[in-house]
């Protein structure tokens, strides 16, 4: 298997899919969403891996956000679309059989925050940088970040980071409960492969069963919510805050929100 924007290995039972966009900082982009759709489904059939690291390429970043180019030609509907696309990616993570680890090395913000939280275990480097920065560009995150932010470390932060867009460092997102583990950054694969094994050793049914589980307590609540942070995502997408933000990200200026 080959993808545009992963890449693929398998080390003993385990596969590890890396976003390899460095030069824009593993961006999510539509790309990078169907690569890992694609990726994800056909491991899911894969006797040869019994589990699943995500991680991106190089020091400086796990995935830092969506692609804010292609944020700025969004119409309302294809803003909503956009939303749900990644929800439904994301859902599918996080309802994935096998067991996803996010091995988080550098900046995950916006939406590459988003997927961290969408796996079932998170692993990060020490200079790891968590955020939802979106309402600094006149915009909400739209890829369940108001949905499980707040599961992960309780509502009262989560309101408090959501609201001011401010990011936080490994050491805060372990003590919060959003990571499982911080490591040096050389020892980061190292430490998600030995996580992982540990978990491994059990019934892979019964892991199945366990994070089903897991996930019944939060699914039907949650559905609503996802569906009406999409439906404001694509409000706020195509409000002049929101144009101004974007268009102030890719000029390297700061706002000048109405």
């Amino acid at each position: 298997m080959s993808y545009t924007t992963l890449l693929l290995e398998k080390k003993e039972n385990i596969a590890i899919l890396t976003i390899n966009r460095p030069e824009v900082l593993n961006a999510l982009n539509r790309q990078v969403l169907e690569d890992l759709a694609s990726a994800l489904e056909a491991l899911s059939i894969d006797d040869e891996a019994n589990a699943v690291i995500v991680t991106g390429k190089g020091e400086k970043a796990f995935a830092a956000g969506a692609d804010i180019a292609e944020l700025t030609q969004l119409t309302s509907i294809r803003a909503y679309d956009f939303s749900r696309k990644g929800q439904l990616l994301f859902e599918q993570i996080e309802n994935y059989p096998k067991i996803i680890l996010a091995a988080i090395n550098g900046y995950a913000l916006g939406g590459g925050c988003e997927l961290a939280m969408a796996c079932h275990l998170r692993v990060a480097s020490e200079n790891a940088v968590f955020g939802q920065p979106e309402v600094k560009l006149g915009l909400i995150a739209g890829y369940g970040g108001t949905q499980r932010l707040p599961r992960l470390i309780g509502k009262t932060k989560a309101t408090e980071f959501l609201l001011t867009g401010e990011s936080f460092d490994a050491q805060t997102a372990l003590a919060l409960g959003l990571v499982n583990y911080v490591v040096k950054f050389s020892e980061l694969l190292d430490k998600s492969i030995e996580l992982l094994q540990k978990c491994l050793r059990n019934s892979r049914s019964a892991i199945s069963y366990t994070l089903s589980s897991i996930n019944a307590a939060y699914k039907q609540p949650g559905y609503e919510g996802f569906v009406q942070e999409a439906h404001y995502f694509s409000k706020a997408a195509v409000s002049p805050d929101g144009k101004e933000g974007t268009a102030a990200f890719l000029e390297k200026r700061k706002p000048r929100f109405q």
